[in-house]
């Protein structure tokens, strides 16, 4: 996963390449009691499988989807995203299979002798990574824009604010001004 957007989120990196290993200790968890840890629904699991942004560790012999400590890693990192910082799916997506390519592309690199393949990898690395931040920094960008439009409504609340400041203060009121009682604006 995005290194920079779990630890901004405070979630671990997890590399979604991993499968659950089948000499592996670690208790697998049918849908319902992964739905249950993560606050999730099953549907909502279900439609994260199809539309490739979660893979279950195993099937069980009724053809029950099981899922691993990895899953349940990628599913908490998945409603981060989607809940606490406001990603589409489709930029979920997008940041998931760059982490893959990320994986795959470390791989390729250490096995390779060959400049031009080390490059060509390394290049890649870069265009991804690039495409991350521009995914955070649009992500900025608009929660920036919230932000300046809400300064701005409560800049307009105050200086209805001070006008009835004044108002006491004087005595007087300014009949020719909004009558519309904007100050709910």
């Amino acid at each position: 996963m995005p290194d920079t957007v779990a630890s901004a989120l405070g979630r671990p990196a997890v590399d979604s390449a991993a499968s659950h290993d089948a000499g592996d200790d670690t208790p697998l968890l049918r849908i319902q009691e992964v739905a249950d840890l993560v606050g999730l629904t099953p549907r909502s699991i279900r439609y994260y499988e199809e539309i490739g942004l979660l893979e279950p560790a195993a099937r069980s012999e009724g053809a029950y989807r099981l899922y691993d400590a990895d899953d349940v890693a990628r599913l908490r990192f998945i409603k981060g995203l989607r809940d606490d910082a406001g990603f589409s799916l489709a930029e979920i997506g997008q940041l998931l299979e760059d982490e893959t390519a990320r994986a795959a592309n470390r791989v390729r690199f250490r096995a390779s002798r060959r400049p031009a393949e080390r490059r060509a990898v390394l290049l890649d690395g870069m265009a991804r990574i690039d495409r991350q931040v521009a995914t955070l920094r649009a992500k900025i960008a608009r929660l920036q824009a919230m932000i300046d439009a809400a300064d701005e409504r409560r800049d307009h609340l105050e200086g209805h604010l001070r006008g009835l400041t004044t108002e006491a203060r004087t005595g007087t009121s300014d009949r020719g001004g909004d009558q519309s009682g904007g100050a709910g604006r």
